[in-house]
Formats: structure tokens, sequence, C-alpha cells
């Protein structure tokens, strides 16, 4: 049986087109995709022949609809909400065994090298289902991955309640990092962003302060914790500078130029003796994680906030080339953009 899918079938070039439908499986659930959103880390694979393969469906923060569970399958039914956790670890190797399943390295990935949501229906393994309650929208639904990876920088933090944070990068996990360092007890969550909107819309989110990093304010405060989510040379090296002594640091967000600091400033390590550390998906044990299961519960419970205002635009599933094409511009998308199946 055949289905629509926005298939990447060269560089810069996205075809909404028949595909073959998949077929459940023991132990596999079919999703019908409600709606998937872009993710950063899809846009040079679909602008800068960055797929490992062609042609190849990506997609892999999205939301949906329990069609049907193969055989064996227990933990959802027909008819459930569910988004899923996109990594496919093996579970026996070293680090899986140790609960870390992001450091697999025989792992696969829907919407990467296996078949992802921007598609009709998305097959997913029993333990990659994760449900959520019919109060929960599918757009928040669709946030989960994010929210998955802004806890799990958190956590890889051995964060703390009762201390003063900041957040450098207001963007989509930026956000959701300030959100949880909130729900976990923080004693003032600052962040920090270029964009006046994003600061605008990370204070209604709950922020304590928020900070233009092009003002003079930047740099007078001096932080706990520092989590590090736009991965652009300013922020982090602006993180050595507000860290303050004895102080954690997290980097989230992932570089894509090189990186140089001065001795001086990457003394700052030595002279204050903080702590760094880095982050990497979004997965714990018992598989895929806490992250996973807080996500559910807080925005279940409406601690963790959903606003209109995370999502630039939703477009059509058949816009996808169109809609790909939106970030050849810089600075033209503000915001999660959308890819709906109507």
């Amino acid at each position: 049986m055949m289905m629509k899918a926005a298939v990447v079938l060269a560089n810069e070039n996205v075809s909404y087109e028949d595909y073959k439908k998949p077929e459940i499986q023991a132990g596999f659930v079919l999703v019908k995709v409600k709606m998937a959103g872009i993710c950063g880390s899809d846009v040079p694979r679909v602008l800068n022949n960055g797929v490992h393969f062609y042609p190849v469906v990506l997609g892999h923060e999205f939301s949906g609809v329990v069609e049907e569970i193969g055989d064996g399958v227990t933990k959802v039914k027909v008819g459930d909400r569910v988004t899923g956790a996109p990594l496919v670890p093996c579970h026996t190797c070293v680090d899986c065994q140790k609960g870390d399943f992001a450091l697999c390295k025989n792992y696969t990935f829907i919407g990467s090298s296996i078949q992802g949501a921007f598609a009709d229906y998305v097959l997913l393994p029993e333990k990659n289902a994760v449900k959520f309650e019919n109060t929960v929208s599918f757009e928040q639904g669709a946030f989960f991955e994010p929210s998955a990876v802004a806890l799990h920088g958190i956590i890889q933090n051995n964060y703390k309640g009762g201390e003063d944070v900041a957040i450098l990068g207001g963007g989509t996990i930026g956000i959701f990092v300030a959100q949880w360092a909130k729900i976990l007890g923080a004693k003032t969550v600052t962040v920090f962003d270029i964009s006046d909107e994003r600061l605008a819309l990370a204070k209604h989110l709950g922020a304590d302060f928020v900070v233009n990093t092009t003002s003079n304010e930047a740099e007078k405060n001096k932080y706990n914790f520092v989590f590090e989510t736009a991965g652009v040379d300013i922020t982090m090296k602006l993180a050595f500078e507000i860290a303050g002594n004895k102080a954690k640091i997290c980097f989230i967000g992932t570089p894509h130029k090189d990186l140089t600091f001065t001795p001086k400033l990457f003394e700052n390590m030595n002279r204050k003796e903080f702590t760094l550390t880095g982050s990497w998906m979004s997965y714990s044990a018992p598989f895929p994680g806490r992250e996973w299961e807080l996500t559910a519960h807080h925005f279940a419970k409406g601690d963790l906030k959903f606003d209109d205002g995370l999502i630039f635009k939703k477009l059509p599933m058949s816009k996808a080339g169109e809609t790909f094409m939106m970030y050849k511009t810089p600075g033209a998308v503000k915001g999660k953009l959308f890819l709906v199946n109507e």
C-alpha cells in the first residue's frame, strides 16, 4: 500500500509524492502523523547534502494517533495520542547497558536513517512510543523531543534548585530549559538572546529576567548554573564570562564552526574552578527515560507551558519543499515550522 510523504530526492529537492506505507510488525506501532516540526538539524540535511542517503523521509519531532499495533504490543492501544522518541539504540552494547543510549554506536534514528514523520504514517518500535493525554494538544506532542533534549541537559549538569540559572539562547530548546529550571526549583532564571521577540516569549513563559546580549548588561551578573543552547561562538564564550565560582556549565547547543578561546578567557575555567560538561540528545534508563515521561506529565499538569509563539508557521505537509526553502533566507524563520497532515 502507498501513502503520501515529503521525500528528499536530492540536495534542495523535497518532493511530496507516493511512498510505500510502512507495514505493521510484531512489537511495533503504526502512527498516523498529525503534525511534525522541522528541527534545526533537518535544515542542513536538506540544504547542504546532509542526509545519509537519497531518497529519504525526514522528521523526528512529531505527534499523531496510533492506527495499528503489532503482536505483543501492550504499552499503547489503537486511538492513543503519541509522540515518538526517534533514537533506536541497539540496547545490547556497553553504553546501552549503562543506560547511556545516546552514546550507542550501533543506533539508528527515525527521520534520518529510518523513515521519519514527514509522511502520512510512521512506524515505531513499541519502546519508542510515548503516550500523552487527550488534554495535551498535537502541537504540544510535537514539542516533546525539544523538551526532552532540554531536560536531559539539566540532568547532565547535576542541576540543583535554589540557585541562579542562566540560559544562553532563547530558541525552542532554550525556552524549554528555562521552564524546566523553574519547575525544578531555580532561585532565578535569566534568558539571554539577541531577539527582543524571543526574550519577550521567554519572559511570558516564566523566565524571571531576560537580557539582550547586544547590551552591556550581559556580563554583569554571575550564575551558578549556565546552559548554552545556541551553539554559536558568542554564547559559548559568554558562558565562560558569566559563570560564577564553582559554577556548572552545560553545552547543549551544537557548534558548526571552529571555536577559538583566548588564553585569558579559557583561564576562567581554572580561576573559577567551574565544571564544564556536554549534553547529547534526550535519553536515560529505562528507555526512553524520565526526560520523556516528565514532559508528558508536566504538559498534562500544565506547569510545562505551551504558547503559540513557539510556532512560527504551520503549513501543509504537501508544501514541505517550499517550506524548507524558507531557511535559505537568513532570519526569515523565527520559531518552529510545523508540517501538518490535513
